[in-house]
């Protein structure tokens, strides 16, 4: 379904980004690995065409890269990193930009009758009905979230990229954020790819692993194959060993009901 082959991008003349490839098939999520600074984010804003870029990002055989901004945001809708909000507009305003694309006239149309049913509808969806009315700046950090999240599915993509989603989140929004995007990415037609920093919520959404190290993929394959050795390797740090001891530290918590 998306196709990113030999990919490179950077700022101003270096490369961050160097000959990445991998495919990702429908209803696939993929997580990004890698320690800071490899270049997963990097990696996004290329995909994207925020950053020049070369290689190419096929979706179904057309180049992302290509596209036309408001085709592009028809395909491919963003979950950004987000921990404040910096406009008052309300919920609703919010999740209807996410239409903005499918709009004839662009920013200045009018919403229509079935623009607003997918809004509502996604608003619905993410448990934020109650705070439809109210302005982003009276939101939590986890209700912010899943308001772009809404907006992200109002797009109606057919992908969704995700730039450190649960950054700054509590557990109990990590989980129903993750959630969310495993039971959209099971849609026909649908597929989710993201970066992450906590291994054990990456694991739990995805069915495919990229690790990055150096701006280089040094795997892609299946999330329940990942080599110990490269991700220890990546990491510097014996990862496996690391889970051991947390888990058993949480086995020792949970036998003390």
């Amino acid at each position: 379904m998306l196709e990113v082959n030999d990919l490179s991008c950077g700022y101003g003349q270096q490369d961050v980004v160097k000959g990445v490839s991998f495919t990702l098939p429908e209803n696939g999520r993929l997580a990004i690995l890698g320690p800071n600074g490899c270049g997963k984010t990097t990696l996004l804003r290329g995909m994207t065409g925020f950053l020049p870029a070369a290689g190419s990002v096929a979706l179904d055989g057309a180049d992302l890269l290509k596209m036309p901004p408001r085709e592009r945001g028809r395909a491919v809708a963003e979950l950004p990193q987000v921990s404040t909000a910096w406009f008052a507009y309300t919920v609703l305003e919010t999740v209807l930009m996410g239409r903005y694309a499918h709009l004839k006239s662009g920013l200045f149309s009018t919403p229509t009758r079935r623009d607003r049913e997918i809004a509502e509808d996604a608003i619905r969806r993410l448990g934020l009905w109650e705070e439809r009315d109210r302005p982003l700046t009276q939101l939590s950090g986890g209700q912010l979230q899943r308001v772009l999240l809404a907006r992200a599915f109002t797009q109606t993509p057919r992908v969704i990229l995700l730039d450190e989603p649960t950054n700054h989140l509590d557990l109990k929004y990590q989980v129903e954020l993750v959630e969310a995007l495993k039971a959209w990415s099971s849609q026909p037609g649908h597929a989710a790819l993201g970066v992450f920093h906590d291994l054990d919520l990456a694991l739990d959404f995805a069915s495919l692993v990229l690790l990055m190290d150096a701006g280089q993929a040094v795997y892609f394959g299946d999330a329940n194959d990942l080599p110990p050795a490269a991700l220890s390797r990546v990491f510097g740090l014996d990862v496996p060993a690391y889970m051991r001891q947390s888990r058993a530290r949480w086995e020792k918590i949970g036998g003390q009901r």
